[in-house]
């Protein structure tokens, strides 16, 4: 997903692992290794709620 600065909202509620400064703003707002973040969006997707989520119930 390209970086578009006037939906930041939308790209606020996903995450791109493809983006290496997202990688690095998502793990550590989650508190997670980049591989904890991977296998998460791999099991749920990359919605961010999703992913959240996902990660409260492993815990």
């Amino acid at each position: 997903m390209s970086d578009d600065k006037d939906k930041t909202g939308h790209d606020r509620k996903l995450i791109d692992l493809n983006e290496p400064y997202e990688v690095r703003d998502w793990t550590r707002s989650l508190g997670v290794s980049e591989e904890e973040l991977r296998r998460a969006v791999a099991d749920v997707g990359n919605s961010a709620e999703k992913v959240r989520e996902h990660l409260r119930q492993r815990r």
